[in-house]
């Protein structure tokens, strides 16, 4: 199976078993804007246009919602310690947007999604949710020819200042990606 569009992405995720049951464990603490993103939405989309027919292993799921109403760090603990009693296998990581800009040392982002638009690289800059009768929302705010072309390269947000493109040529060494997806396209500093 070859993916070409959004909607081909959304499928592929309905048909997920896993992943329902990982959506479905996160709505079910009813977060204001949430979404699971990055490696959940683009593991999954890499792992079918490489033709795997196992999963390969996410090292978490990375949950975010946006709550400026209550943005300590202890409350994301909190809703990790509920997800891990319902799914414990999962490694859960819970993060607050609203909250997440004075860790990222950047201006206070308005949403989730606008949080999710100001990821490293454009692959990444993916998430999903279920709305109330349980189908998939997709949220690519740079839209999905990159990750379904197997191309990583930084988003606009990290293209703007040089820190943040020495942070990204930094992941890309860290993450290693082609070590696993072998037909990723890598795009850095030097290739443009």
């Amino acid at each position: 199976m070859v993916i070409t569009t959004e909607r081909e992405i959304v499928v592929l995720i309905q048909e997920d078993k896993w992943m329902m049951d990982l959506l479905k464990c996160a709505k079910s603490l009813n977060l204001p804007d949430w979404w699971i993103c990055a490696g959940f939405v683009r593991s999954k989309i890499w792992d079918v246009q490489h033709g795997f027919n196992v999963r390969t292993t996410i090292p978490d799921i990375d949950v975010i919602y946006y709550d400026r109403t209550n943005s300590g760090k202890s409350v994301e603990k909190e809703y990790e310690e509920v997800l891990k009693r319902l799914l414990p296998a999962i490694p859960w990581s819970v993060k607050n947007q609203a909250r997440m800009h004075s860790v990222n040392n950047v201006i206070p982002y308005t949403s989730s999604v606008d949080a999710i638009s100001r990821f490293p690289e454009t692959a990444t800059a993916l998430g999903v949710k279920l709305d109330e009768g349980n189908n998939v929302i997709l949220t690519a705010t740079h839209g999905i020819e990159d990750v379904v072309n197997l191309r990583v390269k930084p988003t606009p947000y990290f293209c703007d200042k040089k820190e943040r493109m020495k942070i990204y040529e930094e992941r890309i060494k860290k993450k290693n990606w082609q070590v696993v997806w072998n037909k990723l396209e890598i795009i850095s500093l030097d290739s443009d």
